[in-house]
């Protein structure tokens, strides 16, 4: 089938619905830089950490209730309960009389965008045909990225008008609730629960496409091969967890899965998003410009991987995002140490996010869905989330003890875990572009044989 045929407009409408969760993710990962003084004036440092440090605390819990959502209530029914949940949480924000209120109200935030760092990697993944399964993977990291430049964005004419910026992830997901009929149930769910499914054919036949029942029966199908595949060898356990773990060609995959999400977070990424302003401080006069030229690289960065994500191997692109990572961080260390002008260390600091936005942005999200099938890809996201969420909290808390007692090298550590992602992807990680879970299970056995031999 042609990609033009597989681009139909409910599956772009469903897209933009999914998407727009983690838009507010990244608005909200954004939106407390520029109100600090007007928000409740007096208000202590402690109670102002406390709120921004609100959401990443909340991610974790939203992300282990994510996965059992998307198991249970499908995925379509837990990506309404996460609206409704920044729809909550965004209008106490709004109504907030105190920072006590604010900072509960971003622990809910903080719960619908764990949740969304699980919820919407899956469903796109489940309703992308594979010609299109990288880029729209991808959209989960545009989409995010997008959130946190419009908070910039936004900031400059609503600054003083603290409520105003607050309400707009209230007024965003009201909007997702009157659109949600576009948010169809995910095929590959449905036919996981009953093979003879009809809702199931029906949405396949609208997102596809397809016109004849003879080619919606060879997609339901394909959708029903790759699940009986990836359970004849999988025994009788009841516990997810312990199938997954328990069997070690999929561990070592799901391994493969949390080490690029713990490279993701350890290479200092949200050390360069949360404390930007003291990158610019001397540089340029109003630390919010350069802020936001950093959110505008972080845009186009994101937007030149969704059109390279599947013309190019994952591999190829964590190794190339790695490596200029890693000069990055080079030229920041010899800029703070005086050695060239600090002009570098802006630049420097600017190829570091365009880097990352290209390899190790995206694609641990996406090559989740990539490595796992029905019955392990909800367990699977919601670990790896959780891990994320964990060492975003990591990074954001002791980056400040890092600049205080390293100074100039304090991007030497961020070098070495990317350094270290380097070395395993090139000789360890599994390509993942083209190929079914099994496909990849196959693969990692080779992998393994190989080594042992070489042992």
């Amino acid at each position: 089938m042609e990609d033009a045929k597989v681009v139909t407009a409910p599956l772009i409408f469903a897209v933009i619905v999914a998407s727009t969760s983690m838009f507010l993710a990244g608005y909200n990962a954004g939106v407390m830089n520029a109100p600090e003084k007007v928000v409740f004036p007096g208000h202590s440092t402690l109670m102002w950490t406390m709120a921004v440090t609100a959401l990443p605390i909340g991610g974790p819990f939203g992300s282990a209730l994510g996965g059992k959502l998307a198991e249970n209530r499908g995925r379509r029914g837990a990506m309404l309960i996460l609206i409704w949940t920044f729809l909550v949480g965004g209008i106490i924000q709004t109504l907030a009389q105190d920072m006590l209120t604010i900072i509960f109200a971003r622990l809910i935030i903080g719960f619908a965008c764990g949740s969304s760092t699980v919820l919407v990697p899956i469903y796109l993944g489940e309703m992308a045909p594979p010609s299109l399964r990288g880029t729209l993977g991808t959209m989960t990291q545009f989409a995010m990225v997008c959130g946190i430049f419009f908070s910039n964005l936004i900031a400059f004419p609503l600054k003083n008008s603290w409520r105003a910026m607050f309400s707009v992830t209230a007024v965003i997901a009201a909007g997702q609730l009157l659109i949600s009929a576009f948010l169809l149930e995910s095929p590959r769910w449905l036919l996981n629960k009953d093979p003879n499914s009809l809702r199931a054919r029906y949405i396949i036949k609208r997102l596809r496409g397809l016109r004849s029942e003879q080619e919606v029966e060879r997609e339901v199908g394909n959708f029903i091969f790759g699940e009986s595949a990836q359970h004849q060898d999988e025994g009788g356990e009841k516990n997810t967890l312990k199938e997954l773990w328990s069997h070690p060609k999929r561990r070592n995959l799901l391994m493969s899965c949390l080490i690029l999400q713990m490279a993701q977070q350890l290479s200092g990424i949200n050390a360069v998003f949360y404390y930007s302003n003291s990158f610019f401080d001397g540089i340029i006069d109003d630390p919010l410009v350069g802020t936001t030229i950093v959110g505008g690289v972080n845009v186009i960065a994101t937007y030149v991987a969704l059109l390279v994500m599947d013309k190019t191997g994952r591999k190829t692109l964590i190794l190339c995002s790695s490596a200029g990572m890693f000069l990055s961080c080079i030229v920041v260390v010899v800029a703070l140490l005086g050695l060239v002008n600090n002009m570098f260390a802006v630049l420097a600091v600017n190829a570091f996010v365009f880097f990352f936005e290209i390899g190790l942005g995206p694609i641990p999200w996406l090559i989740v869905a990539e490595m796992f099938d029905g019955k392990y890809v909800a367990m699977a996201m919601s670990m790896c989330s959780q891990l994320n969420w964990v060492c975003n909290v990591i990074v954001g808390s002791v980056f400040p003890y890092m600049n205080k007692y390293l100074g100039p090298y304090s991007f030497v550590p961020f070098a070495s875990v990317l350094a270290c992602t380097f070395v395993y992807t090139l000789f360890y990680l599994p390509e993942t572009q083209g190929k079914t879970p099994e496909d990849l299970v196959a693969e990692m056995i080779r992998t393994n044989s190989q080594s042992v031999s070489f042992c």
